[in-house]
């Protein structure tokens, strides 16, 4: 948490004061709340937007996150009661839902406004599609969709490398679920939890050698769709890309 503090600090042109304003006796939330009142929101004259990306990182690490994440929800709270809190704006980016046990009162993911950004529809797709000056036909985008579906990301980062002429979409569709792909730095982290929960990967298994929507047990659902790697079908569930289903269909079978 010093750590934390310190950057802060750093960030806004201030010098650093841990030591001042540390004690050793107390808790390191609460030395953390301490420093961050009493002198960095002491100390600046406009709000302070604490942008806190890729949250989800955090997620496996259930004791950091519970208390870190019981952290956030206190200042916000704290906003409400006092004026020096209301100086701090709080917004959180994750790719994955909670799926971490939390005591609603302690999560700062139940607070605030709420953005999701959603998959794109084929409208969108095709827009996105004319937006990087591709002349495509409907039988290419549909080639594209089925690989990656509507996902913001993978739809972006395909589009980019072949607009710029760094692949076609025929080699893109060949290599787009190997390790020579463009996502192998996406996909290795689910692979890896995927294989150290053998639950987990038995569903994931499950779903991608099924050609129709299956039922999973309500706790594998919702930490595969926490994940992103599957979407509901009423109670059932299938898997939204051929990427998934090609990528992880093979490895989880060795």
């Amino acid at each position: 948490m010093q750590g934390f503090c310190a950057i802060l600090g750093e960030e806004l042109g201030l010098e650093e004061q841990i030591d001042k304003y540390w004690s050793k006796r107390l808790p390191s939330q609460i030395n953390c709340t301490n420093y961050l009142k009493k002198y960095l929101l002491k100390n600046i004259d406009t709000p302070l937007v604490l942008g806190l990306d890729d949250i989800d990182q955090i997620f496996p690490y259930t004791e950091i996150a519970q208390a870190f994440f019981a952290l956030l929800r206190a200042w916000h709270e704290n906003g409400k009661n006092e004026e020096i809190w209301q100086k701090l704006r709080l917004v959180i980016a994750h790719s994955q839902e909670a799926y971490i046990s939390l005591n609603v009162n302690q999560s700062p993911f139940n607070v605030g406004l709420s953005v999701e950004i959603g998959e794109f529809n084929a409208t969108q797709i095709k827009e996105l599609v004319q937006r990087h000056k591709l002349n495509w036909s409907g039988t290419e985008i549909e080639q594209l969709r089925g690989m990656i579906d509507g996902h913001p990301y993978l739809l972006r980062t395909a589009l980019y490398q072949i607009a710029t002429g760094n692949l076609t979409l025929e080699q893109f569709l060949k290599v787009a679920p190997t390790d020579e792909g463009l996502y192998r730095g996406f996909l290795r982290p689910y692979l890896s939890l995927l294989e150290e929960d053998e639950s987990l990967k038995r569903a994931m298994q499950k779903v991608i050698n099924s050609e129709i929507p299956v039922e999973l047990e309500s706790a594998q659902s919702f930490k595969l769709r926490s994940l992103g790697l599957i979407e509901f079908k009423g109670n059932e569930v299938e898997c939204p890309c051929n990427l998934y289903r090609l990528y992880f269909g093979k490895r989880l079978s060795q």
